[in-house]
């Protein structure tokens, strides 16, 4: 009969080996999605340079679209953020702020600057949101719409601008996101190409830390020189030009970012819109679609185009960003559970059975099983029940796996719609991505078992953001 330190040490030897071999799985399912995205690149590159960024203002074919703004404590980034929406391309845009709430001077900052009125008129029918105490219109800017309701969290701040607009499409903006000027008239071609079945599409999100702003524009694009801005400008290559573009290839695109998305608005308004239950409202709502579409059996596309650009400002501090990783955990967990019976159902097509069954082992599990790596497999070592070649494969599944696939992100970003064009922003982003495996990967598999425990302990707070607000002067690169 074997002892129980016996039994101890062989299970530290089949978890490791398990552990292992799940990494290499993980793996290989983030290069076959690489792999893809180079080729949806390719096209939609392709694409880009024969077609014309957008036709005139007076066709009829561009279907009017609501920018609806959840602001809560906005007060640094608001005036710059609405500025640069209602400079924005577009023959016929509604921009619908909504004050969820606030407690500093973000509904003042909005009246002084756009001469905001009272409208002398009710609600004409019940909207899901909290109480809505009064609706605004700008005298400056007939296009700019503000609500000012009870604070009920962005998803409920969402419902009030989905349900108080006409618009046959509204764009999901995080009232710290700074678009680029013709960004609306490229996120919704897929809807112009496809008007019957397209109910989502996604652009991508870029770090505005560093960049210099004026009049509500990003007129010089720079890159965080150190800290953590730096190392989430490589995050945010890796997640747009590799993953959404992967999926998109396949047509299995499950996450459209809640910074920068555009929705049907009646097929959103089916479902009952955001969930209030919920703080990662932008993957929920994407799951949702795709089992309510299904159940319906509507034919349906969800698209992610990589050349529309909306700019934010990320975490600088490592409080604020454990803080901000540690919601997006909890709620990926709460939507993967609530969603839990599209996982490997063939009724749900490549999306059931491949696409949210792999995220799922990849996103959710795999920062976890990442983490029980760097100690099991240390200790296995130790105590002699692996050989020190095991942690070695770990060590390059993970970290040297890693810093090739932020080059390949680093890489797809000077192929295609390159923004960072200087030789030394090239160079600094390739030095992001060896150094961003190494401390900071490894506090990020921590920060997802803090999550974790937190989804158990059932917290469901969102978290104070602070915000430094938009640089409007070039500061000297180091």
């Amino acid at each position: 009969m074997h002892s129980p330190a016996h039994i101890v040490v062989q299970l530290l030897g089949a978890t490791g080996v398990f552990v292992l071999g799940y990494y290499a799985l993980v793996n290989a399912y983030y290069l076959c999605i690489h792999i893809l995205a180079l080729f949806e690149l390719r096209d939609n590159v392709r694409e880009a340079s024969w077609e014309q960024p957008f036709r005139r203002f007076s066709s009829p074919f561009y279907p009017g679209i609501a920018l609806v703004v959840p602001a809560y404590n906005e007060e640094a980034t608001i005036r710059e953020s609405v500025q640069s929406m209602l400079s924005l391309n577009y023959p016929e845009l509604e921009v619908v702020v909504v004050n969820d709430g606030s407690t500093d001077a973000t509904l003042d900052r909005l009246i002084e600057r756009f001469d905001l009125e009272p409208l002398d008129a009710e609600v004409p029918f019940d909207v899901p949101a909290e109480e809505i105490h009064e609706t605004y219109r700008s005298t400056r800017y007939e296009e700019l719409f503000v609500v000012d309701k009870a604070n009920g969290g962005k998803s409920d701040a969402l419902n009030a601008g989905i349900w108080l607009t006409e618009m046959p499409l509204f764009c999901a903006v995080d009232s710290d996101t700074l678009i680029d000027r013709d960004a609306l008239l490229q996120i919704v071609k897929p809807f112009v190409k496809r008007p019957g079945t397209t109910v989502a599409t996604g652009g991508v999100i870029r770090v505005a830390n560093n960049c210099i702003v004026e009049d509500g524009l990003v007129k010089e694009v720079n890159l965080p020189k150190t800290g953590l801005p730096g190392l989430q400008v490589m995050e945010y290559l890796r997640a747009f030009y590799s993953g959404r573009l992967g999926l998109n290839r396949i047509n299995g695109l499950i996450l459209i970012s809640g910074a920068f998305g555009l929705f049907r608005t009646d097929v959103v308004r089916e479902i009952g819109g955001y969930r209030h239950d919920t703080i990662t409202e932008d993957f929920d709502i994407i799951v949702r679609l795709h089992r309510y579409l299904t159940d319906e059996d509507r034919e349906y596309t969800v698209d992610f185009v990589p050349e529309p650009v909306a700019w934010t400002e990320v975490p600088a501090s490592r409080q604020m960003l454990g803080r901000q990783r540690r919601r997006w955990f909890r709620g990926m967990v709460e939507t993967v559970v609530t969603n839990r019976k599209m996982l490997f159902r063939r009724k749900y097509g490549r999306v059931g059975t491949i696409i949210f069954p792999f995220f799922v082992a990849a996103e959710m599990f795999g920062p976890l099983i990442e983490g029980l790596g760097y100690i099991i497999l240390p200790i296995a070592v130790y105590f002699d029940v692996l050989q020190i070649e095991f942690f070695i494969m770990f060590f390059l599944l993970t970290t040297g796996f890693g810093i090739f696939l932020s080059w390949f992100g680093v890489f797809s970003e000077v192929w295609s719609f390159n923004r960072y064009k200087e030789p030394r922003q090239v160079l600094r982003l390739l030095w992001y991505g060896v150094l961003e495996n190494f401390g900071y990967r490894q506090w990020k598999t921590v920060v997802a078992w803090q999550g974790l425990f937190e989804y158990l302990r059932g917290v469901d707070s969102w978290g104070v953001m602070e915000r430094g607000g938009f640089s409007s002067e070039s500061e000297e690169d180091i």
